[in-house]
Parts: C-alpha cells; structure tokens; sequence
C-alpha cells in the first residue's frame, strides 16, 4: 500500500518537531516546506526517521511555486502561526491569507485533508488582531474546501516552547512577577505530544468537516499555572498585581525596543478573554482522540530541573524513595 504524502506548513516549530517524528515513524512520506533552509534545515532533517522527510525552500508563498509542491500531495497540514506582527509577517497575511491560499490549493489538487491549527480562545476577543485573524482564517477555509480539519488548541507546552520556558527564565531572574486582570484567565493547557496524537488520529480515521477545540484534562487560571511553575522551580516570588494602565505603558515599551517582545498590547487584549472551549465544538475528549492525556504539573517537572542551581542533579530528580 502506498504510504500518504504529507504536505506540513510551520514544521520547524513546536509542535511541528513533534509531529514530524510521530509521522515518519508511521511510516508517512512528508514533505515540509521552509523559508529559510539554512537556519532550519539541520532541525527539520533532525526530527524524522531518514528516508521519509524532504524538506523544501520558498522565501515567499508564491501561488504557482506553491501549487507545484501539491502536486501528487494526499495531505496539507498548516501549523504555521505567528504571536505579534514583524515588517511582511502580518496576522493578516499568516493567519488569514496563507489558510486561504493553502484551501485554494488543496481543493484545486483534490487532496484527501486539510488540517488547520487556529487557536482556542479567539471566538469572543474581537478586540484583538491576533484572535480576528484566525477566525477570519477559519472562515476563509470552509467557504473554499470541505474537507478541512479547524483544530483550536489551548496553551500547548513542553520543553521546545516559548511558553513556560519563558515564564521559568523569567521567574528565575525576577525578585517578583507582575500579573495581569488579577491572573483570572482560564486555560486547559494541552501537552505537545498529546496535542501530536490528535493529528495522527484524524490522519488515521480520515476525519473531515470538523472543527474541535484541543483541551487539556484540567482547567488551570494563569495565577496557578505561575504558582505550579514555582513550585517546580522550589522558589518564591511574590505575585504583583499589575494595573492595566501600567501593563500597556510596559507592553508598548516591549514593543518599541525588543526584536521579540515579552508582552504586546495584543497579548494584552487576549488575556482579557478565558481560553476555554466554546461549547460550539467537539472537543478532543469527546472525539476521544488521546489514549490519556497528561497533566502541567506532572510534565513541567521532567525539564523545569534546567532552571535550578544544581541542574540535572537537582534533589527532586535524583529524589531517592
């Protein structure tokens, strides 16, 4: 039997890494498409199994360059996404115009699936450029082609993101941490190779027309994700209330003088807006994509070991029972 070709969008990510072992091990021939080959190429050709990853260069997402690298493709999968905007990489043009272009190409060359990672949360914060992006991506994307997969995952984490790690950084080095609408935001944060899983299953079960917003097994409001991140670390910090006032004063800053900015005035606005599942979708859960599901705290104490002074010989790993 003819394995599937895979086409992957945004694989040099995070979640992209862990993606690209899980289907080569499988036996899937994917082919992931690049802007900058020198800087990714050693990463990509690194996370699958030899013989069943190509990796191609496009510096720009031109249509007929694109529609030569459908040709023969049974599967497009786009992870691609971007968290504030830089000079061409607009939320417009990678949340937006690129699922659209992608849809286009995927109906003109018949393929089997269309799987799309857009993001929980974005139904209701019309007041952010980030979350109206991806709704209008996902709207572009069902107007253009019906066999298309919509996944909306929560906070996805593990040691390759730019999430908690960041926060372990930070806690680190802060004599304190501020936060923000008194750390009342909800998530269901969801683990990568979880997150891995529910691709492979729709891959396997062929599923189509469906939307379903990606959840972790627990329910965890930022201030608890900051205080189960310190107690993985074992250190204290005190947790400052910040004015909302002050937060936007501080994101323009960011904004204004740092290449990748800690927080932007868009990350502001989202953090207004719990990151839950809607009720308008099907879950993960209730598709019964993941054989179990795994839990932040459990999960960040395998690398949070990395931020502490004794390392990898840290007490709570070499923990003697």
């Amino acid at each position: 039997m003819k394995p599937k070709e895979i086409l992957v969008f945004g694989g040099s990510g995070q979640i992209g890494r862990h993606l690209l072992r899980k289907l080569t091990r499988k036996n899937f021939r994917v082919t992931v498409v690049t802007r900058n080959i020198h800087r990714k190429g050693y990463v990509l050709k690194s996370s699958g199994n030899a013989g069943w990853i190509d990796i191609i260069e496009l510096e720009t997402f031109n249509y007929n360059k694109l529609s030569q690298i459908f040709k023969n493709k049974d599967i497009c999968i786009n992870l691609i996404g971007i968290l504030n905007e830089k000079n061409k990489s607009s939320f417009n043009n990678m949340h937006t115009f690129l699922p659209k272009t992608l849809a286009l190409l995927s109906k003109e060359h018949n393929l089997k699936q269309f799987i799309h990672l857009s993001a929980l949360g974005v139904d209701n914060a019309n007041k952010s450029k980030y979350a109206l992006s991806k709704l209008n991506g996902e709207t572009e994307i069902k107007n253009i082609f019906d066999k298309y997969v919509i996944l909306k995952p929560s906070l996805v984490y593990s040691v390759d993101d730019n999430f908690s790690t960041m926060l372990m950084s930070m806690l680190k080095l802060m004599p304190f941490f501020p936060i923000y609408y008194h750390g009342k935001t909800i998530f269901y944060p969801i683990h990568v190779t979880d997150m891995c899983e529910i691709i492979e299953n729709i891959i396997i079960n062929e599923t189509k027309k469906e939307t379903i917003e990606c959840i972790g097994p627990e329910k965890i409001s930022f201030k608890e994700l900051i205080l189960k991140i310190l107690k993985s670390l074992e250190i204290y910090r005190p947790l400052l209330p910040m004015p909302l006032t002050i937060a936007k004063f501080v994101a323009t800053f960011f904004e204004i003088f740092m290449k990748n900015p800690l927080l932007t005035k868009d990350q502001l606005i989202l953090l207004n807006y719990n990151n839950e599942p809607s009720g308008k979708y099907k879950t993960n859960i209730d598709l019964k994509l993941n054989s179990k599901l795994k839990y932040f705290e459990n999960e960040i104490l395998k690398y949070s070991y990395m931020w502490k002074n004794e390392g990898e010989f840290s007490k709570q790993k070499n923990k003697i029972n």
